[in-house]
């Protein structure tokens, strides 16, 4: 049996996946431990996960007029660098403890493939959202290069400096947590593997289920959790355009941050959290900021989108949902009750988003999830034994 390493970012999208794959590859009698922020991993994974604690920088808020390359750069140079740094000795230490096989690193955790370089040990990239594989870089050559040299940089201190790969992306195998049919057809490295989402059933928790009118269509209104200090107008303007189909729409909304000032009624619910995956199978659209984690969850029951994206990843993964026909966008900074119910109708009246929807889904469960993911890792080890 064989010793794997996950090393994660304090970020639940990127750790949900990782779960559902070492919880398989556990169950298939493989030893399985995670380098990260020992709360954050134990919540996601379990108080029994076996964690090496790493030291994680103080994330920065971001200003919320960020936008485009602006955003980039700052994603780069106050989070990606500094989580890198700051993780890489905790890394080092459970290279050191725990003698892995294999480290799986998160595509954007860069002292997972890092530190794994430098001490020799065979590494696979997991990738959990599909924007790394676009080309979003093209059009914006100089902040490539500026990229690039923080990578290098990067490398020279924690890494292997005789080493030119870029290390987002294993050259050996890439566990990619979607499908062409998302991600588009592209030209793919031969170590891409296309696995679908692997979904964490999360336990459903207090969610008064009674107040779903089966009846009306269902939409899910989520922003994710880390948008709340920007989220307040677009979250009231969706409230809205659910009120004034009255009778026809109810709206469950995630407002972790408690910024909405409206108070809950008949048309729509507001929870500082609620049971995603559990409220997608009986739900008839979402409306969400084009999060990869809730975009796949979305698609994976055949839900068609509204997305709106704000920032980072979220634009790219946006536009893989539309270029599919699977959903419509909205701007987040400018649309208001009248655009965002306008697309709202689109996606519950269009039968051809849906159907997109669902061919999406099929692609995912064709995949094969976690068991696939597994399956991929434990040859993967038996090939660099």
């Amino acid at each position: 049996m064989s010793r794997f390493l996950f090393v994660v970012p304090p970020l639940v999208g990127h750790v949900n996946p990782t779960v559902s794959v070492a919880a398989e590859l556990a169950a298939r009698g493989h030893r399985v431990a995670w380098a990260g922020l020992p709360r954050f991993v134990e919540e996601l994974a379990g108080p029994e996960a076996e964690v090496f604690p790493c030291e994680i920088p103080g994330l920065l808020e971001r200003p919320a007029e960020l936008r485009g390359a602006a955003a980039l750069q700052f994603l780069w140079q106050e989070f990606f660098v500094p989580l890198a740094e700051a993780m890489a000795p905790g890394v080092a230490e459970a290279v050191r403890e725990f003698g892995p096989d294999v480290v799986v690193a998160d595509q954007q955790t860069l002292a997972g493939a890092l530190v794994a370089e430098r001490a020799g040990i065979p590494y696979v990239t997991s990738s959990t959202t599909s924007a790394e594989f676009s080309d979003a870089l093209d059009g914006m050559p100089k902040i490539g290069e500026w990229v690039a040299s923080l990578v290098a940089g990067l490398r020279s201190r924690i890494g292997d400096p005789s080493r030119d790969h870029d290390p987002r992306f294993s050259p050996d195998l890439v566990l990619a947590f979607t499908t062409p049919e998302l991600a588009g057809e592209g030209a793919y490295g031969d170590q891409v593997r296309f696995v679908g989402p692997a979904l964490t059933r999360r336990p459903a928790g207090d969610f008064p289920w009674e107040w779903l009118d089966e009846d009306r269509a269902t939409v899910l209104v989520s922003l994710g959790t880390a948008n709340t200090d920007v989220g307040a107008r677009f979250l009231t303007e969706c409230a809205a355009a659910v009120r004034e189909r009255h009778g026809r729409i109810q709206a469950v909304v995630a407002d972790p941050g408690g910024v909405l000032t409206a108070e809950s009624d008949t048309d729509v619910l507001v929870l500082p959290r609620i049971p995603q995956l559990a409220l997608l199978e009986r739900a008839s659209a979402v409306i969400s900021h084009a999060g990869h984690n809730t975009v796949a969850e979305s698609l994976w029951h055949g839900v068609p989108l509204v997305v709106a994206p704000i920032r980072d990843d979220q634009p790219l993964v946006a536009a893989q949902v539309t270029a599919a026909g699977a959903g419509v966008r909205v701007r987040f900074g400018r649309s208001g009750r009248r655009q965002i119910g306008a697309a709202l109708d689109a996606v519950l009246d269009d039968t051809a988003h849906r159907e997109a929807a669902r061919r999406i889904g099929d692609s995912f469960r064709a995949a094969g999830g976690a068991a696939a993911a597994a399956a991929h890792l434990e040859k993967f080890a038996v090939d660099r034994s």
